[in-house]
């Protein structure tokens, strides 16, 4: 089985079609301007760089593919309704698509249940964790670490206290199977450290420890570096696949988990106009 990971594709629209009394001061006022100086420069190509990935699944025979976050810059409902259409062409492969939404797609408190109306088709039934049992060997389980942070300075998440308490039971039924636990916050930067408390996931620990004896990986975004790290006394490794359509910093990762148990990860990035595999 191949799973393609990516993240943070950060689609935008036109000013012109977020709604007008949807400009919740200071956050998304402070957040347009950077959208309007940064952030749309640098990911002005998204939907043509998630075409490519399509085309990419494609030509690696993904069998799935996972999403961990970040689809909009401002979580307005016009950014989340282009970002459901632009994500089309990886949502094709043969064993589906997995998410989670990111804390740009639930901005401020105005953006709270957009994500999960129009992503609906593509999110699992039920609460979170959302679970989704590929086949007899591999399951996924998607934990919501993404919240509304108004203040401007401030975009950590939290994985609220249900989620955590549900996670042993849940990863126990699973029974012998390789689990991806997804969620869009970083439990760990690349050199093991936590994030910054005004940044990162603030339960990361209490994470950590449910899942310290799981056979699988977590996977997350967030941070726009591609990157994997092995904790001590944790015996899944952390991937995390930074930004998948950002200029300059474009990557993801390719798993591949075999009939044997075999489990393998393969860095990809964006060279020449084109995604490829890079050398491990």
């Amino acid at each position: 089985m191949r799973v393609l990971h990516v993240s943070d594709l950060h689609f935008d629209v036109p000013f012109s079609a977020m709604p007008a009394g949807g400009w919740a001061f200071p956050k998304r006022w402070l957040g347009g301007a950077n959208l309007a100086l940064r952030r749309k420069r640098r990911f002005r190509d998204a939907a043509d760089k998630v075409r490519e990935l399509g085309r990419l699944c494609g030509e690696l025979n993904v069998d799935l593919v996972i999403c961990t976050g970040d689809y909009t810059a401002l979580g307005t409902e016009p950014e989340i309704l282009n970002a459901r259409d632009a994500v089309t062409p990886i949502t094709q492969t043969p064993l589906g698509f997995v998410t989670v939404p990111g804390n740009h797609d639930v901005y401020v408190a105005d953006s709270v249940g957009h994500f999960e109306r129009i992503f609906g088709d593509l999110l699992d039934p039920g609460p979170w964790p959302k679970v989704r049992i590929v086949d007899d060997t591999v399951a996924v389980v998607a934990l919501d670490s993404a919240r509304p942070n108004p203040q401007p300075w401030r975009s950590s998440g939290r994985i609220p206290d249900e989620q955590i308490a549900a996670l042993p039971g849940v990863l126990e039924s699973l029974g012998d199977r390789f689990v991806f636990v997804i969620t869009h916050y970083a439990p760990r930067l690349a050199d093991g450290q936590p994030d910054r408390f005004s940044h990162g996931l603030l339960n990361a620990d209490a994470l950590l420890a449910a899942c310290s004896s799981m056979r699988g990986a977590i996977l997350h975004g967030h941070v726009h570096r591609r990157y994997r790290v092995r904790i001590p006394d944790l015996t899944p490794e952390l991937f995390c696949a930074g930004s998948s359509t950002e200029a300059g910093r474009e990557g993801f990762w390719l798993y591949e988990l075999g009939d044997d148990g075999s489990f393998s990860a393969t860095q990809g990035g964006y060279e020449d106009g084109a995604y490829v595999l890079l050398a491990h």
